[in-house]
């Protein structure tokens, strides 16, 4: 994993920053995720009704979208930081579904930095790729506030 320190963040603006690991959508995590939100919509759940109409359940987008964290999590060290928040999402597109069974990975490139209440404000572009896949499942603009520590 790459390391930069806060005040070097700038000098990435334009570069990828990288491409996580591989990791496997199981239908126990769609299970979980859907008992997190209480969306139990049988694409997702329903594996015998969603096998005969669609070929197999899917992951809810959301899902997708909320592994990015958790997948970009080795991607980066940044040194010289206090804390770190989630500021939101700029754009959010999920381009295709995610079928159970099959491996994401994302892929994280740095599309600005901006100073921003006191601290450094990252917005980044984050492609969540399917694996033997050529559309990938989700591709979100996401805003990080850090600051200096």
């Amino acid at each position: 994993m790459p390391t930069i320190d806060f005040n070097g963040l700038p000098t990435l603006v334009g570069q990828e920053v990288g491409v996580s690991d591989w990791v496997q959508i199981t239908q126990e995590r769609v299970n979980q995720f859907a008992e997190a939100t209480g969306d139990f919509q049988w694409i997702h759940v329903d594996v015998e009704r969603a096998t005969r109409e669609m070929g197999g359940t899917i992951a809810h987008g959301y899902l997708t979208l909320s592994l990015i964290p958790f997948l970009s999590k080795g991607l980066l060290n940044i040194t010289g930081v206090a804390r770190g928040i989630n500021y939101g999402s700029d754009k959010v597109r999920f381009t295709n579904m995610v079928r159970v069974g099959k491996r994401v990975r994302v892929r994280q490139k740095l599309l600005a930095v901006e100073p921003r209440a006191g601290g450094l404000q990252l917005r980044n572009e984050y492609t969540v790729e399917i694996e033997s896949e050529d559309k990938p499942a989700c591709v979100a603009e996401t805003l990080t506030i850090y600051f200096a520590g």
